[in-house]
């Protein structure tokens, strides 16, 4: 849902989603399907990647949903540190998993996605 969200605000970049745990070549959750469908984004094509060195290195910023995930990224890839950050930084949030819980979950989730969206998308367009 992030990635989709980033996406649509961010439609001159490239913006990649992938994991730490990861299950590789999963397409998106249904429940995250249909809400962003709803919001009008088709995300039926995205499949789960892992998190690699080589995409760790090559990218200009890695946002993750919380500090934990922010902890091991820098932990795992030592040359990520200092752009890895948490998509709810700027609001000092961390967003919860919604992965195997009811559709409210999604929704909240979905909701501080895109605060954190909305938050960081001007930060991003003042540094190119």
């Amino acid at each position: 849902m992030a990635e989709a969200k980033l996406r649509e605000a961010l439609p001159e970049m490239h913006i990649y989603s992938a994991g730490l745990g990861a299950l590789v070549g999963k397409p998106a959750d249904a429940i995250a399907t249909e809400l962003m469908s709803e919001a009008g984004l088709d995300i039926r094509q995205h499949r789960a990647q892992q998190l690699t060195n080589m995409l760790a290195s090559q990218a200009d910023m890695i946002f993750v949903m919380d500090s934990e995930q922010k902890r091991e990224i820098q932990r795992r890839y030592p040359s990520a540190s200092g752009k890895v950050f948490r998509l709810g930084e700027v609001g000092k949030f961390d967003i919860p998993d919604p992965y195997r819980q009811p559709r409210a979950a999604f929704e909240d989730a979905l909701k501080l996605i895109q605060s954190g969206v909305d938050a960081w998308v001007p930060r991003i367009h003042a540094l190119v």
